[in-house]
């Protein structure tokens, strides 16, 4: 009925079939064919059987629900019949993991969230000048103040109230929540009563413990009452919640249900922060409502709304606006500017925005200007305390002299990375930094003042693209008055795996300096990847075999052709051991997608029965601890716990309840995994039925994964070079560009 949550959405679209498969084959970026022909000498003998992949591919299906992790066999019989012994010494050192802090800052957010809401004495501040469809929807709210609607709270005010202006100075000392305690797992009787109303309803037993989680001790009673809070868990389609309603309430429920609508306008928008919005504009949600059978989406918006379920947005024009028009009047005629867009979106990842647009207006205003001398980095860091930082891999030394420096003037400053492995990437410079995930828990870092604030006077975040609004807000909330930040990123690659795009969104804002790297990355693979972010697919000579291309003819061969590449090709020509050689695809799903290739990379790497809920001791796995964020690593062990992975440096356990939705083997990833890591080798698979999925920045985002070595595995035909000269990433629907203007633009602008 579900599928396991944690992967990545931006991958969850399979692509389609590509028509033009079998035609011409496009120029290859680089000439040299060594490594394809020593693939093709490599023989039937050390190939793994394309039929078998094949076959596998195609029960692993391409649904939609493809956004979530796909895990190999039931977990929780096979690890727990595992062997207990050494389990202690083991626990022990993982007692606060990478993935634990990610979860515990996590929760801190919501805790945040929960107070803002609290504290809020009046409707959201982004809809107080609502007007035409958004006002209607208010007054629908307004309509039902007098009754017991949910969420009323949110807009009981008579008056919206104005924004708060932010301070020229802010107060010497900013109140901050303590971290919050783990939140406790669910007790027994209340995972049994789940489970039978799971049963009674023909639902898998195996969600009680997440719908038990998510909906706390009532749970089993609020399921009888409302069958639809089932779309609550990961992976749940909303055909299979309203089987589960009608067998639970026969004939008491329909299409038109009020508890279905509200349920699905909020699986609507959960659906959409998989892609990456924060909010969507109010006509896509009644689209999407009208596609799942609501007969009166107009009135289920309104339902939503009224039920405090969803927020309505229109936003404010900015203080320039307003000024122009109290001038005098135009002497000619302006055609007059469309209203902002009606826009609906989860409390969630609005306060998130929200308080993420003010922490940032609250570090540019408090920060105490200085004259730096140095690099045109260091001279803007010292004079704001906001600044922006662009350019490739290369580029990455320069932030970090900026922190030499700051150390040098006597600073508290810090590096903070996307992955472990961008540590490893900057050397010797990077053994002092962090990563963002283990900053925000405490797990490394300054550690934290009896404020909650971070002793820090500078922060460099490098692969800032990759932050989502919710560990942005975190971030930035987390670091004191006068703190310097720097956002430091490629603007060209994938955008975050979660909800929003912090980076470009503070880029398109122009509220801060914006510092641009002229230094180049070097050697055949900078030079393939600049021309790509510039719109060009240039054939560059790779003498040393940095840039290789395998030509295939379908899916079959390419499956084929990678696995003869990761295990002895490029082990045996470039010298690139198959563990550090990562293969990179499209998607999920498709007959040479991850679970495909994984099935026949594991075959030919590491065979073996999966005795330990799919899992064998040396697979190579990708774990999900939080969606949108991966980590990949090794499976060291097995006990009646769970499975214990080596993932960089560290050595983690992860319950054997969590192994099916956190899991999964990961010699191929998809792009948006492999973001902001590299190896010294890539295979990127583009097989025919991945066209549709192509654009410029998932091109230079998979190419530039390679730190020395790269083969492209190519059966896409034109639609390789069609993508990198005309694809674009499709656009998300964001507020925090807005919001930016509204709190710093000044009246010149």
């Amino acid at each position: 009925m579900t599928e396991p949550s944690g992967e990545t959405a931006p991958e969850a679209v399979e692509p389609a079939e590509d028509p033009q498969e079998g035609a011409a084959e496009a120029p290859a970026p680089g000439p040299d064919a060594t490594v394809a022909a020593e693939a093709e000498a490599a023989g039937a003998a050390d190939a793994v059987g394309t039929d078998d992949v094949v076959g596998a591919a195609d029960t692993a299906g391409t649904t939609e629900a493809d956004a979530t992790a796909d895990a190999a066999g039931t977990t929780t019989e096979a690890v727990g019949a595992a062997e207990a012994a050494g389990s202690g010494d083991a626990a022990a050192a993982v007692e606060l993991s990478d993935a634990q802090a990610e979860l515990i800052a996590q929760r801190e957010l919501r805790a945040r969230i929960e107070a803002r809401k609290a504290e809020k004495e009046g409707p959201p501040v982004s809809g107080a000048k609502l007007s035409g469809t958004a006002a209607d929807l208010l007054a629908a709210v307004r309509a039902v103040e007098g009754g017991a609607a949910t969420g009323s709270a949110f807009y009981e005010a008579p008056e919206p109230a104005p924004r708060r202006p932010a301070p020229e100075a802010a107060p010497a000392v900013t109140a901050r929540p303590p971290a919050p305690v783990r939140a406790p797992a669910p007790a027994p009787g209340t995972t049994a009563a789940v489970r039978e109303v799971l049963a009674k309803g023909g639902a898998p037993e195996a969600l009680a413990g997440q719908v038990a989680a998510g909906l706390g001790e009532g749970a089993a009673a609020a399921l009888l009452d409302d069958p639809w809070q089932l779309l609550a868990v990961p992976g749940v389609r909303p055909e299979q919640a309203d089987g589960f309603a009608r067998a639970l309430l026969g004939d008491a429920c329909g299409p038109d249900d009020p508890r279905r609508t509200v349920a699905l306008t909020v699986w609507v928008l959960e659906r959409a922060a998989l892609q990456g919005h924060t909010a969507l504009e109010i006509q896509a949600v009644r689209a999407a409502l009208t596609g799942h059978g609501v007969p009166d989406p107009d009135s289920a918006v309104e339902e939503a709304v009224a039920a405090g379920a969803v927020l309505v947005f229109q936003e404010e024009e900015t203080a320039a606006e307003a000024e122009s028009e109290d001038d005098e009047e135009p002497t000619e005629t302006v055609a007059e500017e469309p209203a902002a867009p009606v826009l609906l979106g989860l409390d969630r990842y609005a306060m998130a925005e929200e308080s993420l647009a003010d922490a940032l207006a609250r570090l540019a205003r408090t920060v105490t200007a200085a004259r730096w001398d140095g690099s045109e980095l260091e001279r803007a860091a010292g004079a704001h305390g906001l600044v922006l930082h662009t350019g490739g891999e290369a580029s990455r030394a320069e932030p970090v002299a900026l922190v030499a420096a700051a150390r040098e003037r006597g600073l508290r400053a810090l590096v903070a990375v996307h992955a472990d492995d961008g540590r490893r990437a900057l050397g010797t410079a990077g053994k002092d930094a962090v990563t963002v995930a283990a900053l925000l828990s405490g797990a490394a870092g300054p550690g934290r003042d009896e404020e909650g604030a971070l002793a820090l006077d500078l922060l460099v975040v490098l692969d800032a693209p990759q932050l989502d609004v919710e560990s942005a807000a975190m971030l930035v909330e987390s670091l004191p008055d006068g703190c310097r930040l720097v956002l430091s990123g490629d603007p060209g690659i994938l955008g975050a795996p979660g909800a929003g795009q912090v980076f470009t969104d503070v880029l398109a804002a122009r509220v801060c300096p914006r510092i641009v790297s002229r230094r180049p990355d070097p050697g055949p693979l900078g030079e393939l990847v600049s021309g790509i972010g510039a719109g060009e697919l240039n054939q560059v000579e790779a003498p040393g075999k940095e840039i290789v291309i395998v030509p295939v003819r379908d899916a079959g061969e390419a499956v084929h052709r990678t696995v003869q590449l990761v295990a002895d090709s490029v082990p045996r020509a470039i010298g690139v051991p198959s563990e550090q050689t990562q293969v990179v695809t499209v998607g999920h799903g498709g007959s040479a997608g991850t679970r495909a290739l994984n099935v026949a990379l594991k075959q030919r790497l590491n065979p073996g029965p999966g005795r330990f809920g799919g899992y064998d001791i040396g697979d190579r796995v990708a774990y999900a601890p939080a969606p949108g964020r991966t980590v990949t690593g090794t499976v060291l062990s097995a006990d009646a716990e769970g499975l214990r992975l080596r993932c960089g440096d560290e050595a983690l356990l992860v319950p054997k309840e969590r192994v099916e939705a956190e899991l999964r083997h990961g010699w191929a990833l998809t792009a948006h995994q492999a973001a902001g890591t590299r190896w010294p080798a890539v295979v990127v698979v583009l097989p025919g039925d991945a066209a549709g999925g192509l654009s410029r920045p998932w091109v230079y985002t998979a190419f530039g994964r390679a730190e020395r070595h790269l083969s492209v595995v190519h059966g896409v035909d034109q639609a390789l070079p069609r993508a990198v000269a005309e694809g674009v990433a499709p656009e998300r629907t964001t507020r925090l560009r807005p919001l930016l203007e509204a709190l710093l633009a000044t009246p010149e602008e």
